[in-house]
């Protein structure tokens, strides 16, 4: 039987992924420091006899260390993430971000391990050729606008693993996730869908940041842990860097009017200036737009979920939830 040990698995993708191996027939450990995680993420299925589940930091080696040891693939989905927790807390984000990823990888490297490594789509930065391929440029903002620390630090850590692969040989798989939602996700660090879904469910305004008019892909995150499944059993795609997400592109405006629709919300849309909803002089991507021609060459994947389809499950989930 496989043994996967997915860090920050309590988290929002890291709780679908654990689902998802074991009903594929793997042994799940996950370790989460419960930061931004809840083990209320994997209630349904904590009695399952081949899960583990270990509260604690990553970079705490007495607690890692056993784990990685036991494994045979690991999925390093812990991280500092969302731009408001982001702008609160940088000094952590980047500690936690790049030291986490290089205790990650010393002890995959150790006991021979195979790494599948979160980055993000943020790497892309002010990008302005679309859409974006893994091989692009990167352009991020100034060290004076800490909203670029994310994106930054998670370009060191593609840095980092990728070296390992070159330096030692470590089996390393990079993905660069696209705004990833469903249910389980919470709105609570600047997650846009789920907040939407929550202030239309309620009755209440739905805040959008700027004009609106800034277009991103909402991939679904069963589609997500699906590629990512594929990804690990795939050699090929050893050493590389892989883009996942939705090529259905949607204005925020946009995305506010079609969850009002959805839920039948008599909302209105309540537009809010950058400077007014994080910080002055915020920064923010006119478009996010992946080319997923690389994944669906790999591993012959692509989504299937249509963003309707996403904004009903999320609907379902909150409504449960209340």
């Amino acid at each position: 039987m496989v043994k996967a040990l997915i860090t920050g698995g309590a988290g929002f993708i890291g709780s679908h992924l654990a689902e998802y191996l074991l009903a594929m027939g793997q042994q799940v450990m996950v370790i989460d420091d419960l930061s931004t995680g809840r083990i209320d993420n994997l209630a349904h299925i904590h009695n399952h006899p081949h899960l583990t589940i270990v509260t604690d930091d990553i970079r705490n080696l007495s607690a890692l260390e056993p784990l990685v040891r036991e494994c045979d693939v690991i999925y390093h989905l812990a991280a500092v993430l969302g731009v408001q927790k982001i702008l609160r807390e940088p000094i952590r984000t980047i500690e936690v971000n790049i030291g986490g990823t290089e205790v990650v990888l010393k002890m995959a490297h150790r006991h021979h391990k195979k790494v599948l490594v979160a980055s993000t789509s943020e790497v892309y930065g002010k990008g302005t050729k679309f859409p974006f391929s893994e091989d692009d440029d990167t352009l991020v903002g100034a060290t004076s606008k800490m909203r670029w620390a994310y994106a930054a630090t998670k370009a060191v850590d593609e840095f980092l693993a990728l070296a390992y692969h070159q330096e030692t040989g470590l089996p390393v798989i990079v993905f660069r996730p696209f705004n990833t939602v469903g249910a389980r996700q919470t709105g609570q660090y600047g997650m846009v869908l789920p907040r939407f879904v929550k202030w239309a469910l309620a009755g209440e305004p739905l805040q959008v940041y700027g004009d609106g008019s800034q277009t991103r892909c909402f991939g679904n995150v069963r589609d997500v842990v699906d590629a990512l499944y594929k990804l690990a059993q795939e050699p090929s795609a050893v050493g590389q860097v892989f883009n996942i997400g939705s090529t259905e592109e949607i204005s925020i405006k946009g995305l506010a009017e079609r969850v009002i629709t959805r839920t039948k919300s008599a909302s209105v849309i309540q537009y809010i200036p950058y400077d007014q909803a994080y910080e002055k002089g915020f920064e923010d991507f006119v478009r996010r737009v992946p080319n997923i021609a690389k994944i669906m060459g790999t591993i012959e994947w692509k989504p299937t979920t249509l963003l309707d389809e996403t904004i009903d499950q999320i609907i379902e989930y909150m409504q449960k939830e209340r």
